[in-house]
């Protein structure tokens, strides 16, 4: 399956969350989301099913805003990619790694790796190809 991008990087093909999902689908991708800590509370299966990235999402790095005013699809179609917005990102995602690790089964660990903790290798391919 080829990847569906997030402006970020993230890979929405692998995504729990990126719809469409089953209900039991999206109950087991909150369970989780708590358990590692991207939630403080467990979330009903409305909050936590995504459609993709619009300038109407939240976004911590004001990426999806950034990549939009520019009408690119990614970061990694920049050309000022990497920016110190994008760097920030791959750091704060980063932090999640350790307690991936400890709470997810192996199983998990890679799903989240390949969703989430592999955006810039996404991002740099990007990159290459747009030069």
């Amino acid at each position: 399956m080829n990847p569906i991008l997030a402006a970020c990087g993230n890979d929405c093909s692998i995504c729990p969350r990126f719809m469409p999902k089953t209900e039991a689908q999206l109950k087991s991708t909150a369970e989780l989301w708590y358990k590692i800590g991207y939630r403080d509370h467990l979330v009903d299966n409305e909050e936590i099913k995504c459609n993709g990235c619009t300038t109407d999402n939240w976004c911590r790095h004001g990426i999806v805003g950034c990549t939009s005013e520019r009408k690119l699809e990614n970061c990694g179609q920049c050309e000022d990619y990497p920016c110190p917005r994008i760097k920030e990102a791959f750091e704060n995602t980063a932090k999640f790694i350790p307690d991936c690790r400890k709470c997810c089964t192996d199983e998990e660990f890679q799903i989240m790796k390949k969703a989430f903790f592999e955006k810039k290798k996404n991002l740099n391919d990007w990159h290459e190809k747009c030069k």
